[in-house]
């Protein structure tokens, strides 16, 4: 026998028990269904079996790795509910690109069949049939070369083109009532945990809907976001017309020698719209406040440079105003809930300081700018005067840019609003797609280890407090941006992985962050290496690795 310990409970099972059945007989101290398990800081399939003394701690939908697992999953049984509607003998390509309103925005390929709301509900009916039946998702290792010729054979070309690339001389294949697919990721065991979903029209394809993490057994509602939608799709058919859909075809181009190309191609996509946003704004004659917002590791300062260049070119005067010199006095500054500073809320701003700054400018006042000291937490004045005339222009950049509330007592003719988000547009394979948190995590642990000294483990572990406040002060003001700015760039994870191997290869099996280094080493590992030698140094991308033209 052997002596399991989980949520605080001891209790004896057989050598060798499924954590499955392990599960079921501790489901009743959890909420919501067991997904998965975490044993000695690694993740486990509840399909493995359990050898020796363990403290478990139980992963569910209301953790972000059960919900990816859900989502992973489902999309398994959405495939092979296609095929079983459409029939196995058609060509049909289902492509999973990326997040809309808590569901995944997919399109479909097909020379026959034809994507509407009739053939949606018949496949949603079939899903519901196939969960019922409990089906297993069943996993098995096998040679690469061997699941590269499988793939090939099932005209998983995509596949087949990524296994080419892999190291690895075995790959774990999930198969779901003969469907076989490669996972990025674990699943659940079968498909009576998938209980929750739904399918929705929207633009040129449509929404798998599921649950959120705040509310794991209901289907979210479809809200979706039209700009930032509209934004993510353009950059995907962008990547389709370049014939750089996926990490196989990016890594395609890396040993024909033809990344100089792609990354010129990029670069200059680029500043065609960066010079589209600085047309716009001039074109109103009225914006004096260039509002810069977005989440972390955004590129949000070399785009406001590159902004700027641009705005001069119109003959317009830019001041660059960073809206953390606001930042109240430390011993001013919110707590949360740990009693930690809390910088990320809107309180930690001076906003009547700052509105009475931006008013006094726009009234054509002088006005002495302050300058926030972080390593004294006092903000100071150091004699920097600014008068605004015809031609001069505001670009502020902060998280909080979008908020009414910075504006309010501003006029509203007065500001332009610009979102900006590092969008992955790469897919590693047609039905795993590349999580934009993971490129933005990735540029971070890069930057602030070379600027800030700050370790990769480090990062990973502020990480989590970092999402929970652009959720509250960033993405629900993101619709109300006048224009929006994809910062990703195609080719950048194979540029990154150079730089972020190292780092996360130093964090430890026996800390806390191991776990998700290893995943982002296991998702690195999919890219071949591209060296930074082709960026331009006002790249956006050199605002994380170096040498660039505006930052060190």
């Amino acid at each position: 026998m052997i002596t399991v310990k989980a949520d605080g409970v001891s209790r004896q099972f057989p050598e060798g028990v499924r954590y499955k059945e392990i599960a079921e007989a501790y489901q009743s101290l959890e909420r919501y269904p067991i997904l998965l398990v975490s044993s000695g800081n690694k993740l486990r399939e509840l399909g493995k079996q359990l050898t020796h003394d363990a403290e478990l701690t139980f992963i569910t939908m209301a953790d972000k790795i059960g919900r990816d697992t859900y989502a992973r999953s489902l999309v398994l049984m959405m495939l092979k509910a296609f095929q079983n509607v459409i029939g196995a003998e058609e060509e049909v390509h289902i492509w999973v690109h990326f997040t809309v309103s808590q569901g995944l925005f997919c399109s479909m390929k097909s020379e026959k069949a034809q994507l509407d709301g009739q053939l949606l509900e018949r496949v949603r009916l079939e899903m519901e049939r196939l969960a019922a039946l409990r089906i297993p998702f069943e996993k098995r290792s096998m040679e690469t070369s061997k699941a590269a010729r499988l793939f090939a054979r099932n005209r998983m070309d995509d596949k087949a083109r990524l296994f080419r690339y892999r190291i690895s001389s075995r790959t774990n294949v999930y198969s779901f009532d003969g469907y076989c697919d490669y996972n990025y990721g674990y699943m659940v065991p079968d498909s009576s945990y998938l209980q929750h979903f739904d399918l929705k029209l929207y633009g040129d394809g449509f929404v798998l809907m599921m649950p959120t993490m705040q509310e794991p057994e209901k289907v979210a509602p479809f809200q979706p976001v039209r700009k930032l939608f509209d934004v993510q799709n353009e950059s995907r058919k962008w990547g389709e017309l370049m014939h750089v859909d996926t990490v196989g075809d990016l890594n395609d181009l890396v040993t024909e020698g033809r990344t100089r190309e792609l990354i010129l191609a990029q670069e200059a996509l680029q500043e065609k719209r960066i010079a589209e946003i600085a047309d716009e704004i001039t074109a109103s004659r009225t914006k004096k406040l260039i509002l810069i917002a977005g989440p972390s590791s955004s590129s949000k300062t070399t785009f406001s440079h590159r902004l700027s260049i641009q705005l001069s070119v119109h003959g317009l005067i830019p001041h660059p105003v960073p809206m953390d010199d606001y930042f109240k006095n430390r011993e001013d500054t919110p707590k949360d809930e740990n009693g930690n500073y809390d910088f990320e809320s809107l309180d930690a701003i001076d906003l009547a300081l700052f509105s009475r700054d931006m008013t006094d400018l726009l009234e054509g006042k002088d006005v002495q700018l302050p300058t926030f000291n972080f390593k004294t937490g006092k903000r100071e004045y150091k004699g920097q005067h600014l008068r605004l005339s015809e031609r001069d222009v505001l670009v502020i950049e902060g998280i909080h840019g979008l908020d009414d509330r910075v504006t309010a007592a501003l006029p509203k003719e007065s500001s332009f609003r610009i979102y900006i988000s590092a969008l992955t547009q790469l897919n590693i394979d047609e039905h795993n797609r590349i999580p934009t948190t993971d490129g933005r995590l990735l540029r971070r642990i890069v930057r602030d280890q070379r600027t800030r000294g700050t370790s990769a483990k480090n990062t990973i572990a502020m990480w989590k407090s970092v999402r929970r406040g652009e959720e509250n002060y960033i993405f629900p003001f993101q619709e109300s941006a006048d224009v929006m700015f994809n910062s990703a760039l195609i080719y950048e994870l194979g540029v990154l992985k150079l730089y972020a191997e190292p780092m996360l290869f130093s964090i430890r099996e026996d800390e806390p962050e191991y776990t998700e280094a290893k995943r982002l080493l296991k998702f690195l590992d999919y890219f071949l290496p591209i060296p930074p030698d082709d960026i331009p140094k006002n790249s956006l991308v050199r605002e994380f690795i170096g040498g660039g033209t505006f930052l060190a």
